[in-house]
């Protein structure tokens, strides 16, 4: 099929393969079922057509075709192909078929998919009893093989196709997906504020201690390409507590062709996994993350023990995990270039005791840079607002830049957006640097210790707007006029009801 790519078509046709679970089973369970095969699909179509141009060109050579194969990307062996699973497709079994293709896939690549598969089954009975669960598969088998999501190389190019398609039905699912949306994905619109208010550059090496399914990490490596014609020369990290989540952080980044990437499963306040060889915290250029708003059980009794110091300036509530993540990306940050943007809910800003007292330190420390406020119902699974934290070490000056984004946004039912408009003008502020009426102002470090250290926004940023002096007697003709229409409308309406007999 050689027809001119339309990612809206791709996207169209990976969502309505979702229709082979809805009322069945509940998205939250088949999202995985549906991003897995696609990935399946994809890597199946790459090696096919790797496969078929090497035999091109060496088909009378099949030992040396074996040995060009083995330095593809990722090793597909045979019977692990989406192809030979949808020739199967109305034979009994293919959940334990398609399980043990992805186990093969795995053994093959341990490398780059070391336990990414281990909590995904498609012979589980979650999708039914054998015969209602052999029915599903085979019709998510037809699906991907519709010749819409042919995904072969010389088909769609470099275009970054099936990236972006991971990323719709991540975003999709995310949006339906309630409260848990915010565990793995960050709207696109915010990942693009954060990364280019970090200012990702060649070299870097960028972290995100909370990445869910990688958005955040996988924008920042985007604009370095973008910003540095198209190199690579930056290192991505990230960890993941939930195992789930982390499977499709992997297998997005193998989809986004991001091999120098090195992605950790486990809670980074209790058991942080990116460490040194001399057993200390890794330090990063970028640190960004959008961590569970006000995690309740993060770790709070082992935190005093901190085998790495992240608590000496405080250890946060029992039942407010917020300044643990902050506390743990100040400390992987480099001494001269460490640059880091968190997401968190506005109690951060001012909330007191253990949390007033570490804010207040880390003010004093020089480590905020800015505070940025955005609209609420944003972010998929909660209607609150939240607020970016921006902090850096090595800063030129001890102000903090207060910036109120929160009223300027696009509308939607259920949720807001931040519009290109909306995002240009908090980075032109950021740049600046300097107050704007009514939209931001540069506080020094005396303004902000005088106001105890609370960072509410309003405090720094007036937005009031003064009413409209009334003209009274413009209102006063105004309701002459009205009184005359009414008079008017209840004579017409007596002369109805007396020609309908109703004259009393």
């Amino acid at each position: 099929m050689n027809t001119p790519i339309d990612q809206a078509e791709i996207n169209k046709a990976v969502w309505e393969a979702c229709d082979t679970f809805r009322g069945v089973v509940d998205p939250s369970i088949y999202k995985d079922y549906v991003l897995t095969m696609l990935f399946l699909k994809y890597i199946s179509d790459v090696w096919q057509d790797h496969y078929d141009d090497y035999q091109k060109k060496y088909g009378d050579e099949p030992e040396l075709i074996e040995e060009l194969l083995k330095n593809e990307r990722f090793v597909l062996p045979p019977e692990a192909s989406f192809w030979q699973l949808h020739a199967l497709r109305y034979e009994p079994g293919n959940g334990e078929r398609i399980d043990q293709a992805l186990h093969a896939i795995e053994d093959a690549n341990i490398a780059k998919l070391r336990d990414v598969f281990q909590d995904i089954s498609f012979n589980s009975n979650k999708l039914g009893e054998d015969k209602q669960k052999n029915d599903i598969l085979r019709h998510i088998l037809e699906d991907y093989a519709k010749p819409t999501l042919d995904l072969r190389p010389r088909r769609i190019g470099k275009l970054d196709i099936i990236g972006n398609a991971y990323e719709f039905l991540i975003k999709n699912f995310a949006a339906t997906s309630g409260k848990k949306a915010g565990e793995f994905y960050t709207p696109p619109e915010v990942s693009d504020l954060m990364a280019e208010l970090l200012e990702p550059k060649e070299g870097d090496d960028i972290c995100d201690p909370a990445c869910g399914s990688a958005s955040l990490l996988l924008k920042c490596g985007r604009k370095i390409r973008e910003h540095f014609n198209g190199s690579k020369k930056y290192a991505l990290y990230g960890q993941e507590a939930i195992g789930s989540t982390w499977a499709l952080a992997k297998m997005n980044m193998f989809l986004h062709a991001e091999d120098n990437h090195r992605i950790e499963w486990g809670d980074s306040i209790r058991n942080p996994k990116l460490i040194d060889s001399d057993h200390t915290l890794k330090h990063f250029d970028v640190v960004t993350a959008n961590p569970p708003f006000s995690l309740e059980k993060w770790g709070h009794d082992s935190a005093e023990y901190d085998p790495f110091g992240r608590f000496r300036r405080g250890i946060p509530p029992k039942t407010k995990g917020d300044y643990a993540f902050i506390l743990h990306m100040i400390e992987t940050l480099k001494p001269q270039t460490g640059r880091m943007g968190v997401v968190v809910p506005h109690g951060v800003l001012f909330r007191g005791a253990s949390e007033g007292k570490i804010r207040k330190q880390l003010i004093e420390e020089n480590l905020l840079d800015t505070v940025i406020g955005l609209p609420e119902k944003l972010f998929y699974g909660t209607g609150i607002p939240a607020a970016i934290l921006i902090f850096k070490k090595n800063r030129n000056d001890d102000a903090v830049l207060f910036i109120d984004a929160s009223r300027k946004f696009l509308s939607g039912k259920n949720q807001n957006f931040l519009r290109e408009e909306d995002i240009n003008r908090v980075l032109q502020a950021n740049k600046k640097r300097e107050s704007i009426d009514k939209y931001a102002y540069l506080a020094s470090f005396k303004e902000v210790s005088e106001n105890d250290f609370n960072l509410n926004i309003p405090r720094y940023v007036d937005t009031f707007e003064e009413e409209e002096e009334l003209d009274l007697i413009t209102i006063r003709k105004e309701r002459e006029v009205l009184k005359a229409q009414l008079t008017e409308l209840e004579t017409e309406m007596d002369k109805y009801l007396k020609e309908l007999g109703y004259s009393d």
